[in-house]
């Protein structure tokens, strides 16, 4: 089934009541502040032309490529856990029924496709949609491309639907459908901000650039633009047949070359400058820096110079500045909008895949003054343990064969 049919088919099935209630039933000058936004926004659809060009220059781009598919790549492989909370205490619920649905979303995507789409349409466009197909709890979860997504502002729900769009076919989805994950703009109530949008400049001189260097080892001969001055004396039909030859031996589709016909020998003069003299291979790293800095990619990753104690720390770096940042607002979102499918006490959070090496000098001086519990949840990310109410000092910061289990 087609996903188009399987939209429709979904559309016809009785929906429940949206899970949040009216906001004016929440707070009156909310619902008014909602009027006024909704007012000001009509039914809006993404801008075609720059979303378009975003999907363009990912295919062309080296630099943007390599940044959107590491992040939505290292995205897609931290696993996502469900817990219940109790009484302030997070009880971890394995093989939950939205672990499950993660895991095989839809008949034609695995979780790492969904998640690396997702989170690629993050980094390029600023916004991601998933479809929750099904009556009550989803039992399939589709992404939408975010080029074909309007949202319709509403003055009491803030949002009041959205429309997807396809083969001209405009199909209305219930807010409690859609899944809308963006990225803060400072500009826009509904639609997030792309990184690329920032990173645009840079990405595009350096695809200028490299469109630069193709041209000129055009035609296998890496022949600069410049005026080549033809000895005097030469016949109307010998000076077209000079210029046609050397156009065909040395022209490129889009090297210049002027033809002077006059005195003296002939000669050839620069007009152009070499990758040498235009500082060529320091402005594409330039470029390329940039967009990785933008995007949140520590140079250090891809630094062939860069031993291994400095690769080690920027992977350590990218993992815990810009995945888990990435992931935490991915995984609230899913607490927000998909647990409540299945109780109102649930919490979804990602691996933590932040590092957990602390400065053990700082450690053990701490350790005079705080318990197990409070070094593991300061300087480790660890939960507490039964045994953890006594003063560290008491314990190894590192376990030993003696107390395996016991080491903070």
């Amino acid at each position: 089934m087609s996903l188009l049919s399987r939209l429709t088919h979904a559309l016809k099935l009785t929906r429940s009541p949206r899970l949040d209630p009216p906001i004016s039933d929440r707070d009156p000058h909310l619902a008014q502040l909602v009027k006024l936004i909704a007012d000001h926004n009509a039914p809006l659809w993404p801008r075609l032309d720059m979303y378009n060009a975003q999907a363009d220059e990912y295919t062309r781009s080296s630099w943007l490529y390599v940044a959107v598919t590491r992040i939505a790549e290292a995205a897609a492989m931290v696993p996502i856990n469900t817990y219940r909370m109790d009484g302030g205490k997070r009880i971890a619920m394995p093989d939950h029924p939205l672990e499950r649905l993660l895991r095989a979303p839809n008949p034609t995507l695995s979780q790492f496709e969904l998640l690396e789409a997702t989170f690629g349409f993050l980094e390029l466009h600023g916004n991601a949609y998933w479809y929750l197909a099904g009556d009550g709890a989803p039992s399939e979860i589709w992404p939408l491309r975010p080029d074909r997504v309007r949202i319709v502002p509403d003055r009491t729900h803030y949002v009041g639907a959205y429309v997807y769009m396809l083969d001209g076919v405009e199909i209305p989805l219930h807010p409690d459908e859609v899944i809308h994950f963006k990225r803060w703009h400072p500009k826009d109530d509904y639609f997030g901000l792309s990184a690329l949008e920032a990173a645009a400049m840079a990405s595009q001189t350096d695809r200028a650039m490299a469109n630069w260097n193709r041209n000129f080892f055009d035609v296998g001969k890496a022949i600069p633009a410049g005026i080549l001055t033809i000895k005097s004396m030469v016949s109307d039909a010998d000076f077209e047949r000079i210029k046609r030859e050397w156009l065909e031996s040395y022209g490129g589709t889009q090297r210049k070359t002027a033809f002077i016909r006059g005195t003296g020998e002939i000669g050839w003069q620069n007009l152009g400058l070499s990758q040498q003299e235009s500082d060529f291979l320091e402005a594409r790293r330039l470029n390329r820096d940039e967009v990785f800095q933008i995007f949140g990619l520590p140079l250090g990753l891809y630094d062939k110079n860069a031993t291994q104690a400095n690769a080690t720390v920027a992977r350590q770096t990218f993992l815990s500045d810009t995945i888990y940042p990435k992931l935490t607002r991915f995984t609230q979102k899913l607490t927000l909008q998909l647990a409540p499918f299945w109780g109102s006490d649930l919490l979804v959070m990602p691996d933590d895949v932040r590092g957990n090496e602390a400065d053990l000098a700082e450690v053990q001086a701490a350790r005079a003054f705080m318990t197990i519990n409070e070094v593991r949840a300061r300087y480790f990310n660890l939960e507490a343990v039964a045994w953890g109410d006594a003063s560290a000092e008491t314990i190894p910061v590192m376990p030993s064969p003696h107390n395996a289990g016991q080491g903070i």
